[in-house]
Parts: C-alpha cells; structure tokens; sequence
C-alpha cells in the first residue's frame, strides 16, 4: 500500500524534501507501525537534511518528532496494542514521520495522555525531552539556584525554562527584545536582549560577580565558550548545540562541569538501554507536562506539505515556540 510522504532524493536544504509516496513501512522484530496524526519540526530536521546520514538510503524520509496510533505490530512486541496512542522521538537511522506511517523500536514509545492532543504531543518529544534531561539527570538542578537559558524562545529553552521556574529556581533567559514578553510568560525572572546588551556584563551584574549556577545552552559553540566565564563556582553548562572551547576551561579553577546533549546517539548505542532510558525520560516528562500544565508552546500548526517552507523559516533562527505538521484528519 502507498502512502503520502516528504522525500529528500540526495543531502541539501529543506527546498531539496518533495512531496511523493512510497510503500508503507512494516515493522520488523521489537517494532511497530504508527499512523502518523502529527510530526513536530526541530532544528536537527535541517541540519540533517544538509549533511545526510551515511547509513541513508534514497529517496530518504526525514522527520524525528511523532505523535500517532500504533496500527500494526512486529513479533515479540508486548505491553503494547493496536489502537494505542503514542509518542516518540525518532531514530535518524529509519525512515522518519514525514509520513502517513511509520516504524519505530516499541521501547522508544511513550503514551499520549488523553488530555494532549495528537498536534500538542508531536511538539514535545525532542525539545521537551532535552530540556527535561538537562535539567534533572544533567545539571541536578535545586530549587535554590539560578539558572540561565540561552536562547529562551526555542522549543528547548522554552521548555527549560517552564520546568525550572516550575521547580522554583530563578530564572534567567536570553531572546530579541520582540521575544522578552513570550519569555517572561514561560517563567523566566530576567530577559538579556542579546542584540544590544552584552550577556556577561548583565550576568555579573544581576549576580554581584557570582555567576549563575547552571546553564542551558541552546545557541551553539561560541556561547557555550562565553558562558564558562559566567558560572559560579562549582557551576555546569549543558551544551544543546555544540560544545565550547575546553582551551578556555582551566584546570584546578572554578571546578565546572559541561555535559554534551544528544538525544539521538541513544540509538548508536549497541543496545537497547539508552533508548529505554530516553523512553523513561519522555514518560517523566509527560508527567510534569500534566502535573505542572507545562504548554506546548505551539506557534503554528502546518500540513505535510508545508514542511519544507517551515525548516526553511526555522533555519534562520528567528521562530519562537514550536510548529506542527497535522496529518489526517
């Protein structure tokens, strides 16, 4: 049976994905097959699509982030049913969600509580599961702490900052000054307009030269390098988009820690327990997503065949929150 999907023929921008079908996925040992009723959009959709995948084969069906009904399962699944909603984050090594259907390792799933809907979870998995290990397996955050956000606008940011203002810590974020009441609403204390004030001037000011003791960074190597220099002592940095120059870091100094976030790699991994893990930390999540009324920070629901003009705006990183793509009805 066809199916409707996005396809990318060789590497290149979102421009390169064409709309087409292709045979329905069937799941094989441990797996099952989901109908897609919604795909969330996130910046590794684009920056894959760019370089490729050596394991790829083409045409190539991209697409991390799904929210469905499980419609078909492979043998020696169990715990699981057809008719079941779910949500995961993908493996980049499969076919993707850009998709009516597609197949998933049963142990990467995690249920949809009736109270979200289909569009509402697929925004959730690889921001909100980030952010979530981030904070809690990551930094070992405290309600008596200070943290700061870099790039609070983002699906990660955003979520960081709901779950840290949820757990009492004050929060600090960085976003354009059109972002400043979008953030202040999500729970962060204090704005910096990166654009016209310098970050670690307002950061040792706000905190009399202390340094805050955790931060989230979402922007990439160069503001993970600044932000050695802007934790306290004994603080740590978790880097969401690349790592900072270590030649910066001094040894027997402030005594910091930086971790490297890459939920993906769970499924390099040469068994199944980092992506039992990643489930268990979706499933935490859901949780205080419901317990905490955490929003999904939907800024834009699309269809299947919008997705490429929508990487193409979230690559030029000035979208806030998230976008969907609904599938079905």
């Amino acid at each position: 049976m066809l199916m409707k999907c996005l396809l990318l023929d060789h590497p290149g921008p979102p421009e390169s994905l064409r709309l087409g079908s292709a045979e329905s996925p069937l799941p094989g040992f441990g797996d099952v097959r989901v109908t897609v009723k919604a795909v969330g959009l996130n910046p590794a959709d684009y920056k894959f699509l760019v370089r490729g995948v050596g394991s790829w084969s083409y045409p190539y069906i991209p697409g991390l982030d799904v929210a469905g009904v499980i419609d078909a399962l492979g043998p020696g699944v169990s715990g699981w049913s057809i008719g079941d909603a779910v949500l995961y984050h993908g493996d980049f090594g499969r076919f993707g969600g850009f998709a009516e259907q597609a197949v998933t390792s049963a142990i990467s799933l995690v249920r949809k509580p009736e109270a979200l809907s289909f569009v509402e979870a697929a925004a959730l998995p690889c921001a909100g599961f980030t952010a979530y290990q981030v904070l809690h397996d990551k930094l070992n955050i405290r309600s008596d702490q200070t943290l700061l956000v870099q790039g609070g606008a983002g699906g990660v940011g955003g979520f960081a900052i709901q779950l840290a203002a949820r757990m009492g810590l004050r929060v600090i974020t960085t976003a354009a000054g059109r972002n400043a009441e979008w953030v202040r609403a999500l729970g962060a204390e204090i704005n910096i307009d990166y654009t016209c004030e310098s970050v670690a001037d307002r950061i040792a000011a706000i905190t009399c030269g202390a340094g805050v003791d955790a931060i989230v960074d979402t922007v990439g190597p160069v503001t993970a390098t600044e932000g050695l220099k802007m934790l306290a002592y004994g603080g740590g940095i978790a880097c969401v988009a690349g790592l900072p120059d270590f030649s910066q870091m001094k040894s027997f100094g402030n005594a910091l820690s930086v971790h490297d976030i890459a939920l993906g790699g769970a499924y390099r991994a040469v068994d199944d327990r980092p992506v039992s893990r990643l489930a268990a930390t979706g499933e935490a999540f859901i949780r205080s997503v419901i317990s905490q009324n955490i929003q999904p920070m939907l800024t834009e629901v699309i269809r299947l065949e919008k997705i490429p003009e929508a990487l193409v705006s979230l690559s030029s990183r000035t979208v806030r929150g998230k976008i969907v793509a609904e599938l079905g009805s």
